[in-house]
């Protein structure tokens, strides 16, 4: 059955968009407005966090974007973007890692949280400090082209994500390995046609809001 897709132009929406190009899947895109539509009835029936993206896929709601990206790859095998046995450590560790201490260390940061220099309390944050986060990614594609290993897998589309993201608007530190797996990850057909998509869609609600 085809996917319904919940998105916004300026939302983390844009991952999955670019995951469903990835593994060619048929979907609807409803466009969820901020506010009072996000928090009305699509709150009710689709995602209570009142938050887009959201995907039902034969009848099944599935919310939080990498687990959409995973979801995707698993229903779309002849895709070849879920791991390979040899690949599964490294796919799951880096998808996790990606929506756990990145996410964070990169949330925290922007909001003007920094973790106080206390080993006991970097301790406690779990993710360390944002230096140490950084080191890590940077660390890992010192070694590897892609997050499960040599090959491109859904793990990029959330990972790579991130990155270009973080990169684009300073929240992750722009180190040479970083923007160079940022730049591969990107530089897909998928990639272009999802952006391209949203890039469209948000110049119409601009000119709609008279911007």
């Amino acid at each position: 059955m085809a996917i319904t897709f919940y998105t916004n132009p300026m939302s983390r929406g844009g991952i999955v968009r670019w995951a469903l190009h990835e593994v060619g899947a048929e979907y609807e895109a409803k466009v969820i407005g901020y506010g009072e539509e996000m928090k009305g009835d699509y709150q009710r029936d689709i995602n209570p966090m009142g938050k887009v993206p959201a995907i039902v896929h034969d009848g099944k709601v599935v919310t939080e974007c990498a687990a959409i990206c995973h979801y995707l790859a698993e229903t779309h095998p002849d895709a070849g973007l879920a791991p390979r046995d040899d690949e599964q450590a490294a796919y799951w560790r880096w998808l996790f890692f990606a929506a756990g201490p990145l996410e964070q260390a990169v949330t925290n940061r922007a909001m003007g949280f920094e973790v106080p220099d206390d080993p006991q309390k970097r301790g406690m944050i779990g993710y360390g400090h944002y230096g140490l986060v950084m080191d890590v990614l940077e660390q890992h594609f010192a070694q590897s082209d892609y997050a499960a290993g040599a090959r491109f897998t859904m793990a990029d589309v959330y990972l790579g994500s991130a990155v270009s993201w973080g990169l684009q608007f300073g929240t992750v530190e722009d180190r040479a390995l970083l923007r160079a797996y940022a730049e591969r990850v990107t530089d897909r057909p998928a990639h272009r046609e999802a952006r391209a998509i949203d890039m469209k869609l948000m110049e119409e609600m601009q000119a709609a809001q008279g911007g």
